[in-house]
């Protein structure tokens, strides 16, 4: 049904482009260049969101979100030894960033490479490698370059404010898995770029006028919290929680019931049920309370909208996190189906 070759191709090319919350204008320029080929209009909201257009068979206008930005990290301060120290940008979970390669953006458009480490990296030194937490005050980034002092770091032209983006290290496995940070929720837009080419290619207008939104600051809280205001209702897609006691595995379509900032519209998530059922897929209903989303950030912006949130099931999130092509597949089928209903 769809492009599964155009699907691979954009998450290796979009996955590969950094893109922590507030430093997504190449991911963004990347999926306009992308969504202008299928010949579909975009525009920017004042905040950075990418925006596209699907006209439908009327003018009602539904919005269908999925944010741009990922977790990463920001210079803090320069040691005297010229290491770096750094703020969290969103909530990546920092013991699995203990050894992780990165990449430094200067303000003057140089990049450079490091490693991200605890200050006790090594065991044959220190006493408490092992045990000394890691945290944002225990933790450094190790520079590839010869340096000694802050002076020396400060000449490269490291400063204050500079982004630190995390190699994702995605891969795609011959069965179907997709291995990578930041699937959370770069797959999301890879889904909805997915459902785009499938309209384009099958020339299919839905039902009602959509306005689909690559959002650039959720991981921090307010990436859609404006949204335009023609938008009725607003589904989100983002991933799908896995652990404890919910249903979720890998393979479905996740139907998020609630989240931290409440329950979503009763209506919208008992039509999502349905059309997953109608349509024979494999999903599961549960609720996250430790989660938020656009949606969530939609509602608190004050917007007149119900909203919904559906994803695929994504395993170790904020960590090294995992999903599988069957579940990205039938949250592409409920997306589809939700768009042609009458």
């Amino acid at each position: 049904m769809f492009d599964l070759v155009y699907l691979k191709s954009m998450i290796h090319h979009l996955f590969s482009i950094d893109s922590p919350s507030g430093f997504t204008k190449n991911a963004t320029a990347y999926l306009e260049k992308e969504i202008k080929e299928l010949g579909y209009e975009t525009h920017y909201t004042q905040s950075g969101n990418l925006v596209c257009t699907i006209n439908g068979m009327d003018n009602i206008v539904y919005g269908v979100g999925a944010h741009l930005d990922t977790l990463g990290l920001m210079v803090r301060s320069i040691q005297d030894n010229g290491k770096l120290n750094f703020e969290k940008i969103g909530g990546p979970n920092l013991n699995t960033l203990d050894g992780e390669y990165c990449r430094i953006y200067t303000r003057n458009n140089k990049i450079y490479t490091g490693t991200i480490l605890s200050k006790s990296p090594s065991s044959h030194v220190f006493l408490d490698a092992l045990t000394r937490e890691r945290n944002e005050e225990n933790m450094e980034i190790r520079l590839d370059e010869i340096v000694y002092s802050k002076e020396d770091t400060q000449k490269l032209g490291i400063e204050t404010g500079d982004y630190i983006c995390i190699d994702p290290k995605t891969t795609i496995t011959e069965n179907g898995f997709v291995k990578s940070r930041f699937i959370d929720d770069k797959i999301s837009c890879c889904i909805l770029m997915g459902v785009l080419k499938y309209f384009h290619d099958n020339q299919i207008i839905p039902c009602h006028t959509f306005k689909f939104i690559f959002s650039t600051y959720e991981e921090v809280g307010h990436g859609s919290s404006y949204i335009e205001k023609d938008i009725v209702q607003f589904l989100a897609v983002d991933m799908g929680c896995i652990g404890l006691d919910l249903s979720c595995t890998e393979q479905d379509v996740s139907i998020c019931a609630k989240d931290s900032s409440g329950p979503y519209d009763y209506d919208m998530v008992s039509n999502l049920i349905e059309l997953s059922k109608k349509n024979q897929l494999s999903y599961a209903v549960d609720i996250y309370p430790k989660y938020s989303s656009d949606a969530s950030a939609a509602q608190s912006g004050g917007n007149n909208i119900r909203t919904a949130l559906i994803g695929p099931g994504v395993h170790a999130s904020h960590g090294m996190e995992r999903c599988h092509m069957d579940g990205i597949l039938n949250t592409m089928k409920l997306l589809y189906a939700y768009m042609i209903q009458k």
